[in-house]
């Protein structure tokens, strides 16, 4: 064995050490509030990968899509099939488009009944706020509410958050907070977004 050869071997030998005592150390079982939240591309696609993998082992998975529902998604379109997912839409489309405070407001309360549900029921293993911080941002819903509605939540269900400008009230009492960070969109060079790739 080589020099070259050797070093790699004992600094992955030094990691596998590292990552071996990580987990080990990881000892609590319980859900998780995750939020996914920055300027860049991929928080709702990153949403709906983990309810594939949640519907893989055969979880029940709630999504509430609070912005995008009117949009086509491939994602939806694809697993709405499957009897272990529900989704529930703000039917209002994009709320700069309806421009009417009152009735997005009406709308956002209307399925956030239905988020409440899905957060009370101890058989749903995973619940998808999707673009959630819109709601909280625009005052459609207070902070209060949901936060109760999560910290109430059965203690094995795992609820993740979607959207821009998460509240500093969500980011502190997550689990886990992911900033995607754009450096570059082709949006803003002019580009379209792509069916099966952006939606």
């Amino acid at each position: 064995m080589n020099d070259r050869d050797t070093r790699h071997q004992q600094a992955m030998q030094k990691l596998k050490a590292h990552v071996d005592g990580k987990v080990a150390a990881a000892t609590e079982q319980r859900g998780l509030l995750l939020v996914f939240t920055g300027n860049g591309k991929g928080k709702t696609t990153a949403a709906w990968g983990t309810v594939t993998r949640a519907l893989g082992y055969g979880y029940r998975v709630g999504v509430v899509q609070f912005i995008k529902g009117m949009w086509e998604c491939g994602e939806r379109e694809r697993l709405v099939e499957d009897p272990n997912l529900e989704v529930a839409i703000m039917a209002t489309g994009f709320t700069w488009d309806t421009q009417n405070r009152e009735a997005d407001t009406a709308a956002c309360r209307k399925v956030w009944v239905e988020a409440e549900r899905m957060l009370a029921d101890p058989e749903v293993y995973l619940v998808v706020l999707d673009e959630l911080t819109y709601m909280l941002k625009f005052g459609y819903l207070d902070i209060e509410t949901v936060k109760r509605a999560i910290e109430n939540r059965p203690p094995e269900q795992t609820v993740i958050i979607t959207g821009r400008n998460a509240h500093r009230e969500l980011t502190a009492m997550a689990d886990t907070v992911t900033e995607m960070q754009e450096v570059r969109h082709a949006f803003n060079a002019g580009v379209q977004a792509r069916r099966g790739i952006d939606y």
